[in-house]
């Protein structure tokens, strides 16, 4: 290779690396407060959702933004896009394996997944800040997860939701969304098994 080619490539993987780290900083940000037992969000000012004080968000049916687009590779090296859920009911659990409530959780997500999948419900998990796939495959090992989890390392698909949404902004963060693929609800915290069913049930029952 030339040097006038290595000089030409210089700059590009310079400026590549500087998009990765300004990603890692901006989902940092995201997530500062991150990994605690419970979080706050509002729905006042231009937002198009209620906040719950159970800490559950919701959106009215005609108030619901579009998912952006979900795709990549899984933990296991598979293709995923969430879009082609479409027609189903969609919990999204966004996770790390470094994270205590996402620990106390996990079970509690495979049993409601295990009961409802029959019912038209899938379940889908996106691995964040976690730096390989290794410790996530093995914390889906430990729990008995059986749904796939898109890998994002950097945070950049929790980043594509609009802000002023129903968008995951901690870690752990649940959305469920609807048939036709708008998010109609969320919480920012840990899930018992009651409190998913009963946040999953009410756009379950939607027609």
């Amino acid at each position: 290779m030339s040097a006038a080619c290595r000089a030409d490539q210089r700059p590009n993987r310079t400026r590549s690396r500087a998009a990765l780290l300004a990603a890692g900083a901006a989902v940092a940000a995201l997530v500062l407060s991150a990994c605690g037992s419970g979080g706050t969000s509002g729905g006042a000012g231009n937002t198009n959702f209620v906040a719950g004080k159970n800490g559950v968000d919701t959106a009215a049916k005609g108030e619901r933004a579009a998912i952006p687009d979900l795709s990549g590779k899984t933990i296991d090296g598979k293709q995923l896009d969430v879009r082609e859920y479409k027609g189903k009911v969609v919990v999204l659990n966004v996770w790390g394996s470094w994270c205590g409530p996402c620990r106390a959780e996990a079970k509690n997500l495979e049993t409601v997944y295990q009961d409802t999948k029959g019912k038209g419900v899938q379940f889908v998990g996106i691995n964040t800040r976690d730096t390989s796939t290794g410790p996530a495959v093995a914390f889906e090992k430990e729990f008995g997860v059986t749904y796939p989890s898109l890998y994002d390392p950097t945070g950049k698909l929790m980043l594509r939701f609009k802000k002023g949404t129903l968008n995951p902004q901690l870690i752990p963060s649940t959305l469920i969304i609807d048939r036709d693929g708008k998010v109609a609800a969320r919480t920012l915290q840990a899930l018992s098994e009651d409190n998913l069913r009963k946040m999953l049930e009410p756009v379950l029952a939607e027609k």
